[in-house]
């Protein structure tokens, strides 16, 4: 297993997945998603596995982009502005080669085991 943990350092949900991980002895890298983000393939990747991209956005931001977001038709538009600025995307995005989750999914990483 290759577990990549995607969030934020003051994210609860983020720090539970940590933990999670941690309490099973199972090696993880934490990424600082606001800090370094996520490569073009990596985006890719993580979009095909949750579904799309209304699955990736913090729909609970309450910053402008968010709502304006709530109002876009173009999905491209709103994958580009997400890329540009992770801080709009839910955490802890959780890797395991194609496989990804969004959000604290213990149910799902179970059956990565």
């Amino acid at each position: 297993m290759n577990i990549q943990i995607f969030g934020k350092s003051k994210c609860f949900d983020t720090k539970k997945a940590e933990r999670y991980f941690k309490e099973r002895r199972i090696k993880y890298q934490f990424i600082d998603l606001p800090r370094f983000g996520l490569s073009g393939k990596e985006f890719d990747s993580v979009l095909r596995a949750v579904g799309g991209i209304d699955n990736l956005i913090d729909w609970d931001n309450k910053s402008q982009e968010v709502t304006l977001m709530r109002y876009m038709d173009d999905q491209r538009a709103k994958e580009d502005k997400v890329f540009d600025n992770p801080s709009l995307m839910k955490t802890p995005i959780v890797r395991n080669g194609k496989q990804a989750t969004v959000g604290f999914c213990p149910d799902i990483w179970a059956t990565w085991e």
